[in-house]
């Protein structure tokens, strides 16, 4: 609800709009597509993304490859919650719809692991097995891309994945981002492609 003023209801100073507004920016908002619900994480999600990283199979291209803990999970949406606050944005926890079961993540980040990219923004996607080959990466992706370019104004963005991983090339791919390079990852010496969305 807003005033006569057009500001929000509540909001009667100059401190008050800043608070506001990072409020707004450090909060992940909810983006609804066809069949998905991107949204901010909750203590629900440990358990789904908890077992999501114990696949050895989802975690496969994903650095060194190795499973990951309960409490590594844990630390890693404590993570992504850090990165809204750090950044104004970040990676969405993912729902179905017709579930309402967390399936994955998608969203931005700072590739840290590769210096070579910096500052360029990474966008990226982890999806559960039992939810692969059904489009689900490309939709979430789709929206957490216009999500950064539209509302973030974020353009340098690029995304990194194995040289093995020809699934999520793809994605990149329909994307509309362009092979940049191949290079090295130095946190566990993997071959990587980079891609890179065009600007202008």
């Amino acid at each position: 609800m807003r005033d006569g003023s057009g500001a929000p209801m509540g909001v009667k100073t100059l401190g008050d709009a800043w608070v506001f507004w990072l409020q707004q920016v450090m909060t992940p908002p909810f983006i609804h597509t066809e069949r998905l619900l991107l949204r901010g994480w909750t203590p629900d999600d440990l358990a789904p993304f908890a077992a999501m990283c114990a696949d050895p199979e989802v975690m496969r291209y994903i650095r060194d490859g190795k499973t990951r803990s309960r409490a590594q999970s844990a630390r890693s949406i404590a993570s992504f919650q850090q990165g809204w606050c750090v950044r104004g944005y970040g990676l969405f926890a993912v729902e179905a719809k017709d579930t309402e079961d967390l399936i994955g993540f998608a969203g931005l980040s700072s590739p840290d692991f590769l210096p070579e990219v910096y500052p360029s923004v990474e966008i990226g996607w982890r999806f559960s097995k039992p939810n692969w080959g059904r489009g689900y990466a490309s939709e979430a992706a789709a929206a957490a891309l216009a999500f950064g370019v539209k509302e973030r104004g974020i353009t340098d963005i690029v995304s990194i994945c194995q040289i093995e991983n020809g699934a999520s090339a793809r994605i990149m791919q329909k994307l509309g981002m362009v092979f940049d390079r191949r290079t090295t990852d130095p946190s566990c010496g993997h071959t990587v492609d980079v891609y890179r969305l065009p600007q202008g």
